[in-house]
């Protein structure tokens, strides 16, 4: 368990934050602004905080109450930055075997076949990075963090320089990491389906403090933490694939209640983890009939939100897990919405970007 409590303050701004990090991926979620970055720079000892605390399991890297600091290089981190930041005149295999030059002595051995098959680098060994993607390059730039046999992965914003499908390429390591690397990291994101797809904890921050800290499915789930605004709400739902059809699509098993998506290129049987926008769920009050979209949900209304605007958001209560659902408060007083009433949520299949579909990873 890493235990972070920090306070700094800035012109302008004052960062007072506290919260626990357990094993797995723990995403620092937040807008442009609200402290992320300068929690994973103290961590890395690259800002001395006016005052805090950072330790895991009796390992103290900064107390500055009893006047202890780690300097950065004897921290025992693996830091992944939006760039690669690879040596441009080394081979990818040099590049890691710099990462291995910063492990203790004590390390384990070994651990250069299992990373590159891990990350699926094997072939781009011999190559340079001018002659590598950006999916590639940061691939090896995960792959030279782990060598390092690092006590703490820090990963700050490491899919915001990369296009769509670079990202899409990339996301599933970031899970196999989540999934079968016993090391925690902090993951730093402002993208909603990131969060969804990797973390094991989310720590929502708003100017500076923390909103909330739990499993992704229950503070993405809540209304009344939106910390990216109302326009990126969405819920977050487990599955396991039943079964692929014929004509493109994939039925997935949500506690029991079949819902379809764009066909996904994972084996039945596979664990799913599935963002749906809110702003991509209608509501009814009857079972509809006649219409194209083949998910239907029946559920039940928990809570309203109202927005500053004409917007609200619904969360409500269904077989599959919480939903939320974006609508006006127009439509929420047409169909007498309250704590309680029974609805049905209709999600289109197509409306699930596969970017929000992930693999693997314990629920929540």
């Amino acid at each position: 368990m890493l235990e972070i409590a920090i306070r700094h303050n800035f012109p302008g701004f004052a960062l007072d934050a506290q919260f626990s990090a357990p094993p797995g991926v723990t995403v620092l979620f937040g807008r442009s602004g609200s402290g992320k970055t300068t929690i994973v720079n103290a961590v890395a000892g690259l800002l001395m905080p006016d005052e805090g605390r950072i330790a895991s399991d009796g390992w103290v890297l900064l107390d500055t109450a009893a006047g202890l600091r780690l300097r950065p290089h004897r921290r025992r981190l693996g830091y992944i930055f939006q760039e690669g930041r690879l040596f441009p005149h080394l081979t990818v295999r040099q590049n890691l075997n710099y990462g291995g030059w910063f492990a203790p002595k004590d390390a384990p051995r070994g651990e250069f076949g299992r990373i590159v098959e891990l990350l699926g680098i094997g072939p781009l060994l011999e190559r340079r990075p001018g002659a590598l993607s950006g999916g590639e390059k940061q691939r090896v730039a995960i792959g030279r963090a782990l060598l390092s046999a690092p006590r703490l992965i820090l990963a700050d914003e490491p899919l915001a320089a990369l296009d769509e499908a670079r990202k899409a390429e990339i996301l599933p390591y970031f899970e196999r990491l989540r999934d079968e690397v016993n090391i925690p990291i902090l993951f730093v994101s402002h993208s909603a389906s990131e969060v969804a797809r990797l973390a094991t904890t989310v720590v929502a921050l708003d100017a500076g403090r923390v909103v909330a800290q739990g499993p992704a499915a229950e503070v993405l789930g809540d209304p009344a933490v939106l910390p990216t605004g109302a326009r990126e709400a969405g819920a977050v739902i487990s599955a396991v694939i039943a079964r692929h059809h014929e004509d493109g699509l994939t039925e997935i098993d949500a506690s029991g209640l079949p819902l379809f998506l764009p066909r996904v290129g994972q084996a039945p049987g596979s664990r799913l983890r599935i963002r749906i926008a809110a702003h991509d769920v209608i509501l009814s009050r009857a079972r509809p009939e006649g219409l194209s979209a083949l998910n239907i949900l029946p559920g039940t209304v928990r809570e309203l939100r109202p927005g500053d605007g004409p917007g609200t958001i619904v969360a409500l209560e269904t077989r599959a897990g919480r939903l939320l659902a974006r609508i006006t408060r127009r439509s929420a007083a047409a169909l007498e919405l309250a704590p309680g009433t029974e609805v049905h949520a209709i999600l289109k299949t197509v409306s699930v970007a596969p970017s929000d579909i992930g693999g693997g990873g314990p629920q929540g």
